[in-house]
């Protein structure tokens, strides 16, 4: 019934002592601060201040009201300026598996030093399927490749990556400049535990091309490499999760057909919570990193079709 706007014009009729030099101090015109008045006075059933007095007059009811403003505005006012100044002390993250971890956490660092009150968590047991843990407040950040619709959560582009094949060093396909669908025919790729259809390799390499090699699910990227390595089938990857095996000369990554493979790594937040300082500063930092630091890695082009987005 009382409305904020009621306790600043209390408080304006108070400090200029009439409705004109009110109505000039609120940028109102003194017909309608006359009519919010009448109406507000309608409604509580009593008046608020006395017509025509000079000086102004305020009733009973319309002091308590003004005690109540000088107690309720400056608390509104310090809210406000809280909820614009950074209050986040935790950052809870979790990266699809695909995405892997090697190449954020160096990327870190420099997020500390900004933020040394912060702590940072990765969360385990969501690894694979986090965007509802990230829709249910269990979450602030997800990085991840899939924009799902109608969700609630705004996606900001972070940086393109290749992903390419991962065969043994001494496998036949370590030796082909271009690698077809047809080259995995035969093979048995190893996969990560999701549908296939949001693996890009089927979406964009082996689905056109109507080849449907065999599937095995491996749930840790250790022992999909070294499965790998033991030519017990090949893997497509992001290089970062390859290259310390790769430097090794356990296994090789090639590209995937012509031009390769790109895929776009997003960072997921519930929609309206990207301005927050924390979750802002900690995207730029870890996407600077990346496009800095990491081989087949390219900075997202942003289209107008492919501006952040919140997906609701």
């Amino acid at each position: 019934m009382i409305e904020i706007k009621h306790l600043r014009t209390l408080q304006a009729l108070r400090q200029t002592g009439s409705l004109a030099a009110a109505s000039t101090l609120l940028h109102q015109t003194q017909s309608a601060l006359s009519h919010q008045f009448s109406e507000l006075e309608q409604r509580l059933g009593y008046r608020l201040f006395v017509r025509k007095s000079q000086p102004l007059q305020f009733t009973a009811q319309g002091k308590i009201l003004l005690d109540l403003s000088d107690k309720v505005l400056p608390q509104i006012q310090q809210a406000l300026l809280e909820c614009n100044e950074p209050h986040q002390s935790n950052l809870r993250i979790a990266i699809e598996c695909h995405s892997c971890i090697q190449w954020l956490t160096p990327a870190l660092e420099a997020f500390r030093k900004e933020w040394p009150g912060v702590a940072i968590d990765f969360k385990s047991g969501v690894t694979f399927d986090p965007q509802p843990a990230l829709q249910q407040g269990e979450l602030d950040v997800v990085m991840t490749s899939d924009i799902l619709p109608r969700s609630g959560l705004f996606y900001s582009p972070m940086f393109d990556y290749e992903v390419r094949l991962v065969v043994a060093a001494d496998h036949p396909l370590a030796k082909k400049e271009e690698v077809t669908p047809e080259d995995l025919a035969d093979e048995t790729l190893l996969i990560y535990p999701v549908q296939r259809q949001r693996m890009d390799i089927w979406r964009h390499f082996l689905q056109p091309a109507d080849v449907s090699p065999v599937l095995k699910s491996v749930d840790n990227t250790q022992l999909l490499l070294q499965m790998v390595a033991a030519h017990m089938g090949v893997a497509a990857l992001p290089h970062w999760a390859v290259e310390n095996v790769e430097r090794l000369g356990l296994v090789v990554t090639k590209t995937l057909g012509e031009g390769g493979i790109w895929s776009r790594l997003y960072a997921a937040v519930r929609d309206g919570e990207q301005h927050q300082a924390v979750t802002k500063d900690f995207i730029k930092s870890a996407t600077q990193h990346a496009s800095e630091y990491l081989p087949f890695v390219k900075s997202a082009v942003r289209s107008n079709a492919d501006v952040p987005t919140a997906m609701q």
